[in-house]
Order: structure tokens, then C-alpha cells, then sequence
């Protein structure tokens, strides 16, 4: 069998008669409370693992937990069924406060076959001594290598310390269901609800809101089945938990991060998104495109990435701003239209939601890969705000951010969103809605006589923007350098003059930017930073190592292009400076590699060649969210001044 990192236990696998009794041992005595569980629901593509997560995940945080959900995604469309690369599931992390973060190793694994389960070792994503629940129709299989191979993991499973239940689920959920693949998720829903002391009615609630457009036989069905894994797991299981819930005193919403992008195009008042499919970001498109046209407003799905950013950019052109929604890939082909739109001075919101790369990369998986596309992709000079998000709820309010920057400045601003947001589910206070996030209405005044379309103030770059119908507001808009007028022109001094006030646009946006406060002490002896999903994990390692005496703080960058000012006064109260990131740069311990070759991640890059300070850099680009154990132990290193490895493994 592969190896997967788990710890040696001398316990040999139990004899039959004992491995029964201990499945249908019944629980006994009250719930042991816990402040929090890490819990991994995993299946063959399809079984509904996924949803089963994401009702949990909704349970608990209307009881009052703090969440964090992360989707297993398989690589594939359609991986084999019972093989280690098809696993797809939900992570859900449950407490008593606020979570953040994914956390590190799971408590419990559901998993629906033994192959699914090693696809989880092998990645060394369960704690030593976890609880581990298996379907156990595979050890009777009509195949013999399935049934060996089941019997082979289960007995080392036991053999490394697990604490292994077989459960029935096909037996059990044949008794509700003709094909229990449609059920086996609401079953162990229920089994989940009843170790983890949740309330029957808000899962009953659940499951009616998640079948709530399906044929009433479905619901009844499922609500079936969850009641049968409630009572299953009171009567079999021995273990029981209860996460103490604090009450939620203000409405809330549980959404995912792709969701919240696109209540925040919504609630910043852009009419227009124009799109095309590509994972990891379509699920945002999707669920803006069901609630879009209630308000009077358009997804427009093109044939191509290049065409959805140019029907954006000619959608903006037209009088307001306009939002396209993409991943890496994307934003590559993009890149010549975005240059049109610094060109020509247009507004326009781009989002990318990062995945793993080059090419066709990792499209499940995460990375914080495009800070310098974003920044730095288009030929020539080309100036674009960008932004980074760092929350779920950070994701809607940056798009309204966004908006506003993009028609006050007359730019192209790029959010960076990624994988490890898109899916993951975390509740936040409902917002409340403000009607200074819309934009102003279009100006069709007349323009003044002597106005010229590139009017460029020459203390912030910026020129009064001219809308398509107004009086003297004719010209020729045009990609190629340009005087005031609009007028082709390829004199020196003119272009100068353009390249000049597009990025002295930046400059007075940065002007306006306040650094965002330093989590822990304004000095120590090793200052963390990172930007974008990180923020979380950084914050919950920081909070860790500083609780056991290490003088170690953390700053999180919001802009990335423009930076606020300060950011270097910062850097020099501490000692040693490094920054997080969840992309490549050269392990130190790389043989091969030394000071004069080796390659930094995106943002130490750009820190140390603007404040020429010494920064330092850890991270990795394994396609997982960087979990707050890694960075500890990154962070350890660098104290010690030893060397860490890359992912810190």
C-alpha cells in the first residue's frame, strides 16, 4: 500500500467478532464537548459527498458554530470511480468562534469507499488517530481484488492507530431508496448531525430548503433517509461531540465565495457581465446570472475569453462599468483587450479567480498564481488597479470598492479571488444595502465647447470621461497612442504625455490608501506577510506562536497595485521580514539553489525590489489552501534561522 505519513501503532487489526462489536457498540454517556472538528466527507464524483458537506456546513452555522468548508475536487470531469484520484467531498470546519481558515489535518473522514479514504492519506490530510467511518459494502464484493483490497486498507487503517467504524450505508439506505447512490449523502448527513449533537429540526429544515424544487416523493425521501442515519448512528456509534454554539445576534448570511462576487457585481450597481466558462470561476457567473435579470440586468455568456472581455469593454464604453469573470487562463487571453481598455480609459472590473498553472494547470485546484499577469500581463505599459481578497465576505465588498475606483479613475481594476474562496463557505453579518455603493447617473450633459476627450488633469491624470450621446462629446476612440483630442499621434513628447497621466492615476489613488493595521505588535522579530485566501491562516499561526511567547506579527495587503504607503516603516521594526503566499518560489534547502539563482514568490519579489529590504519568502504550490500548522513551523524555521522546506514537509 502507498505510503501516507500516518503514525506506527503496535495494534494489530482486531479479529472479526470484535471489529462487529465495536461497529455496533451504541454511544453512552453525554456528548464529550470540544471547541472545534475537522470533518471530511469524500465519495466517488457524484455520490453527493459535496452536498452533504455544504448542508452541514449550513446546519452548524445557523446553530451558531463558526465555519469553513473547502470542496475536494477531483482533477478530472469524470475520474474513474474507486480510484484515489476521484475523491470529491466537502471539508467542513466547525467551532466555537470564528473560523478563518480550513485548519490543518481532519478529526473525522467519512469516506464512501477505501479508495476515496487513501486518496485522503496519501495527501496527509487526516490526524493521527482520527475517526474514520468507511461504507463497508466493499469487504462483500462480488469482485475479489475489490473485497481484498478493502480488507488490506481497513487492516492497516487499524494497524496505524485509526479508529475505524464500518458502516452499512447501502444496506441501510436500500430500505428508503431503489439506487441508495441518490441517498447514502442525506444518510450520513445524519449520522453527522447525531455525533455532532446538531438540531434535528434545522437539519430537517435543511434538507427541505436543499430538495426545495424537487417532487415532494424526493424530499419526503430524504428527509427519510436523514432520520434513518440519526437514529443508525445514536443506536451503533460510540462517538459523540458538541461544539458549545455562541447565539447569532445579527442576521447572517452562509455563502461561498463565488456567491458573494456575485451579490457584490449586484449590490455595486454594474448592469453588465460578460463571461465565459471556466473553472474555477463559473459557479459565479452562474449564480449571478439567476438572480441578474431580476434586476433588470444582463449576463452576457460569449464565444470566446477574448470576446467576453471585449463585449465588457464596449458595454462600459457605452456609459457605465461592466465586469467580466475569469481564471488564469482567461486573463491571458484577455490581456491585449484589458491594454485597450488602459489605452482608451475605460472602466472595467475584470475578477479572476486563481487556479493552479501554467496552461491548463490545475484547474480544481488552488494558487495565488496571477499577481503578476494581473499586474504586469498586457505589452507596453499598461497601469491597472489590483486588488486581492482575503474573505468571503471580502469578496462582496470589493467588487462595490472595485466599481467605484474603476469609474472615479477612469482604469481597469483586476480583483484576485482563487480556488481556495470560490467554494469554501463561511457565515457573515447579512449587509445592509447603501445606495452610495451605485454609481451616479450617467451624465448626457453637454460638453463644454473647449473640452477635449483625454482632458488630463495634471495633478491626478485623470480626464472627464465622455459618454457616447452627449452634445460635443464626439470622437474617434482609438487603441493606438493618442493626443487630447483623441487624434492619432506618434510624437514623442505625446505619448510621453499619455503614459505620464495613466500612471499618474495610480499614484493619486495611492495617496488615498491607509495600510491596513499590523495583527500583533508594530515590532518584534519576524513579521509575516501575505495577501489575498492566506489571511486567515497566517492570522490563526500568529495568534498560536505569539500565545506561546514568540514576537511574531502578520500584515495582510489589501491593493496590491498601488501599494499604501508605509508598508516599508513597517517592515523595519522587526527583524526578519517573510512573506506567505500560496505560489512557487525556491526552497532554500534545494541543493541547487543559492542566493545568486534562487526565485522568490510574486509578492516578495515586488517588496524587495521597491524597498530593496531583505524579505524573505515561504509558501507552496501543492494546489491546497495553506494550512496554519505550515506556516508555523515555516515561521519556526525562520527564527531559528534554519532553512524550510517547500509546503513544510
Amino acid at each position: 500500500m502507498t505510503e501516507y505519513g500516518m503514525q506506527t501503532s503496535s495494534h494489530d487489526a482486531p479479529p472479526n467478532e470484535e471489529r462487529t462489536a465495536l461497529r455496533k457498540s451504541p454511544a453512552s454517556g453525554p456528548a464529550e464537548v470540544i471547541q472545534e472538528h475537522i470533518v471530511e466527507i469524500v465519495s466517488d464524483s457524484g455520490e453527493g459527498a459535496q452536498r452533504c458537506g455544504q448542508s452541514l456546513a449550513s446546519i452548524a452555522a445557523r446553530s451558531g458554530h463558526g465555519i469553513w468548508t473547502v470542496e475536494i475536487i477531483p482533477a478530472e470531469i469524470q475520474p474513474p470511480h474507486r480510484s484515489i484520484a476521484g475523491a470529491s467531498g466537502n471539508r467542513v470546519r466547525m467551532a466555537a468562534h470564528k473560523v478563518t481558515n480550513v485548519g490543518d489535518k481532519a478529526d473525522l473522514v467519512i469516506a464512501f469507499n477505501e479508495q476515496v479514504l487513501l486518496s485522503r492519506l496519501n495527501a496527509n490530510e487526516i490526524k493521527p488517530g482520527a475517526t474514520i467511518l468507511i461504507e463497508e459494502m466493499w469487504k462483500c464484493d462480488k469482485d475479489p481484488a475489490v473485497a481484498e483490497n478493502y480488507e488490506k486498507v481497513t487492516a492497516e487503517v487499524r494497524s496505524k492507530g485509526y479508529k475505524l467504524f464500518e458502516i452499512p450505508m447501502q444496506t441501510e439506505c436500500q430500505k428508503y431508496v431503489p439506487d441508495p447512490t441518490k441517498g447514502k449523502n442525506m444518510f450520513v448527513l445524519g449520522i453527522l448531525c447525531t455525533i455532532y449533537s446538531l438540531d434535528t429540526a434545522l437539519a430537517e429544515a435543511q434538507v427541505r430548503l436543499t430538495f426545495a424544487k424537487k417532487d415532494q416523493k424526493i424530499v419526503d425521501a430524504n428527509l427519510e433517509l436523514l432520520a434513518a442515519g440519526q437514529a443508525w448512528a445514536a443506536e451503533n456509534l460510540s462517538v459523540r461531540y458538541m461544539i458549545p454554539a455562541a447565539p447569532v445576534v445579527k442576521p447572517q448570511i452562509v455563502t461561498n465565495g463565488n456567491a458573494a462576487l456575485a451579490l457584490g457585481v449586484v449590490a455595486s450597481g454594474m448592469e453588465v457581465c460578460s463571461m465565459y466558462p471556466i473553472t474555477p470561476a463559473t459557479s459565479a457567473s452562474h449564480y449571478l446570472s439567476t438572480i441578474f435579470e431580476k434586476v433588470g440586468c444582463v449576463v452576457h455568456q460569449a464565444e470566446d475569453e477574448i470576446s467576453a472581455a471585449t463585449f465588457a469593454i464596449g458595454a462600459s464604453y457605452a456609459g457605465k462599468c461592466a465586469v467580466t469573470i475569469t481564471s488564469g487562463p482567461g486573463l491571458s487571453l484577455k490581456q491585449e483587450a484589458i491594454g485597450l481598455a488602459v489605452m482608451t480609459e475605460i472602466p472595467l472590473v475584470v475578477i479572476d479567480v486563481q487556479r493552479g498553472g501554467p496552461s491548463t494547470g490545475l484547474p480544481t485546484k488552488v494558487e495565488q498564481g496571477d499577481m503578476m499577469s494581473a499586474m504586469f500581463g498586457s505589452h507596453g505599459d499598461a497601469p491597472k488597479v489590483v486588488m486581492a481578497v482575503d474573505s468571503i465576505e471580502d469578496c462582496f465588498y470589493s467588487v462595490i470598492t472595485a466599481r467605484k475606483i474603476a469609474e472615479t479613475f477612469n482604469m481597469v481594476v483586476v480583483i484576485l479571488s482563487d480556488a481556495a474562496l470560490s467554494t469554501a463557505q463561511q457565515p457573515f453579518d447579512r449587509p445592509e444595502f447603501n445606495p452610495d455603493w451605485l454609481a451616479p447617473p450617467v451624465n448626457q450633459s453637454a460638453v463644454p465647447e473647449d473640452a477635449h476627450p483625454y482632458d488630463w488633469d495634471e495633478r491626478t491624470g485623470i480626464a472627464t470621461r465622455f459618454i457616447p450621446g452627449q452634445p460635443n462629446g464626439m470622437h474617434c476612440l482609438t487603441g493606438l497612442a493618442h493626443d487630447r483630442d483623441s487624434h492619432v499621434a506618434y510624437d514623442p513628447q505625446i505619448n510621453e504625455e499619455g503614459l505620464l497621466n495613466r500612471s499618474r492615476k495610480l499614484a493619486a489613488l495611492q495617496k488615498t490608501l491607509r495600510l491596513a493595521p499590523v495583527y500583533g505588535d508594530e515590532e518584534g522579530d519576524l513579521l509575516l506577510i501575505g495577501w489575498g485566501s492566506t489571511r486567515g491562516a497566517i492570522e490563526e499561526a500568529v495568534k498560536i506562536m505569539r500565545a506561546k511567547g514568540h514576537k511574531v506579527s502578520s500584515l495582510h495587503l489589501k491593493f496590491i497595485q498601488p501599494m499604501a504607503a508605509g508598508i516599508d516603516a513597517v517592515m523595519k521594526r522587526f527583524g526578519k521580514v517573510m512573506t506567505i503566499e500560496n505560489n512557487w518560489n525556491d526552497p532554500e534547502s534545494d541543493p541547487l539553489i543559492d542566493p545568486s539563482n534562487r526565485r522568490y514568490s510574486h509578492l516578495a519579489m515586488l517588496l524587495r525590489s521597491r524597498w530593496l529590504v531583505d524579505v524573505d519568502c515561504w509558501g507552496n504550490a501543492r494546489g491546497q489552501p495553506l494550512k496554519p500548522a505550515e506556516i508555523i513551523e515555516a515561521a519556526m524555521a525562520k527564527l531559528d534561522d534554519k532553512k524550510p522546506t517547500a509546503g513544510g514537509q
